[in-house]
């Protein structure tokens, strides 16, 4: 069967009045953003956002969710010295010129006590001595200390104090360095930079590792690339203290007309809208609306605001409703400078609608096969 041009421009016509129905990857802007309910009526049951200059200030003073935050510690220098504490074990070596010393045999010169362990209330058994108490102090005082209580027993005793740190004076590498393990601490003033130097440094295949540090019942957090910029931020480690370093979990969606749709970790502490743009890989070139980027997220309930006042202002000290929809126009100066300025929150969806174009280009590309598909036709 012979098929003419005429029925050709007929089938072309019909496939233009059905444009819509033909497969899409993502919707148009007026489709997303026409709510209705089960009746078909519309409803508004989230608020529209333009980005731009003028609406960035109010935007940006909405607290951000997504992510629980942490408080951290700054860098307070600490005698170098260390801290007995329990647990720790001492070396004491007590040296006695007197003839007929009570500590040491003929002919010996030093008394040598071997692994005296600090007890759990603080306190160390020695000869003549009895009981005493050195947690809390330096073994510089401990010797002195100890040096003096056996002044009346030993008159010539000279004392020296080696400390082997216990579990009180340590501080536990969990995860995320290349040597993870229970680290001694040579004195008070260790920083975590330098700690995570000795357990090798942060795992290469990290993706923003991040700091949680537990101390006591506490837990402090912070980005490790933070620490690297702020001298003061490098924290000195105490006793006990337990460091587990960890991916950021924090993420963002892609959808639609993107050039890859996917869950993104956050690769750095703040990522803007036009980061993430870049970290999709951008638009596909041939079926995106680059006017019609929208940012989807969801607020709790606690944050919203409602509008007030008879022109219904928006409140600065939150959205107006949960549900929020914030549109950008990436083909205007503007929007660029905008999208730059516009940060996300875990959670958020980047979707790119479908430009129309797009739809346009699919029909022609089917109409020019058919007219293809005739002419090898008429030449057989």
């Amino acid at each position: 069967m012979k098929v003419t041009f005429r029925q050709i421009a007929i089938i072309g016509l019909c496939l233009v009045l059905s444009a819509c129905s033909l497969p899409r990857g993502a919707g148009f802007r007026s489709e997303v953003l026409a709510a209705r309910n089960t009746n078909g009526d519309a409803v508004a049951d989230f608020a529209v956002f333009s980005v731009t200059r003028d609406s960035l200030p109010l935007i940006n003073s909405w607290p951000m969710y997504g992510a629980k935050s942490y408080s951290w510690i700054k860098h307070v220098d600490q005698p170098a010295s260390m801290i007995i504490s329990p647990g720790d074990t001492l070396q004491i070596s007590i040296w006695d010129a007197e003839e007929n010393s009570l500590l040491t045999g003929p002919a010996q010169r030093v008394a040598q006590l071997q692994g005296v362990e600090v007890g759990a209330d603080g306190r160390i058994f020695l000869p003549f001595v009895g009981n005493m108490k050195v947690s809390g102090m330096s073994p510089a005082t401990a010797r002195a200390r100890i040096q003096d209580m056996l002044l009346n027993t030993v008159p010539s005793a000279q004392v020296q104090v080696n400390v082997a740190p216990g579990r009180g004076n340590t501080v536990t590498m969990v995860s995320g360095v290349r040597q993870p393990g229970v680290f001694p601490l040579a004195d008070r003033n260790v920083s975590l930079l330098s700690l995570i130097g000795e357990g090798g440094g942060v795992a290469a295949s990290m993706t923003n590792p991040q700091v949680r540090l537990f101390r006591g019942t506490k837990t402090y957090g912070i980005g490790v690339d933070r620490l690297f910029e702020d001298p003061e931020l490098d924290t000195v480690v105490q006793g006990g203290d337990r460091i587990v370093i960890t991916d950021d979990d924090r993420y963002f969606l892609s959808l639609g007309a993107a050039s890859e749709e996917a869950l993104h970790p956050f690769p750095k502490a703040q990522v803007s809208a036009l980061d993430a743009m870049s970290i999709v890989g951008g638009v596909a070139a041939t079926r995106a609306n680059p006017q019609a980027i929208m940012i989807m997220r969801e607020y709790p309930a606690g944050a919203v605001r409602p509008a007030t006042g008879p022109d219904a202002i928006p409140s600065p000290e939150g959205p107006p409703q949960q549900r929020v929809v914030f549109t950008m126009d990436l083909t205007k100066t503007d929007g660029l400078f905008s999208a730059g300025k516009f940060l996300l929150q875990s959670g958020d969806l980047v979707y790119v609608t479908e430009s129309a174009l797009g739809t346009a280009n699919s029909i022609i590309g089917v109409f020019g096969n058919l007219v293809l598909a005739q002419t090898r036709l008429n030449n057989l």
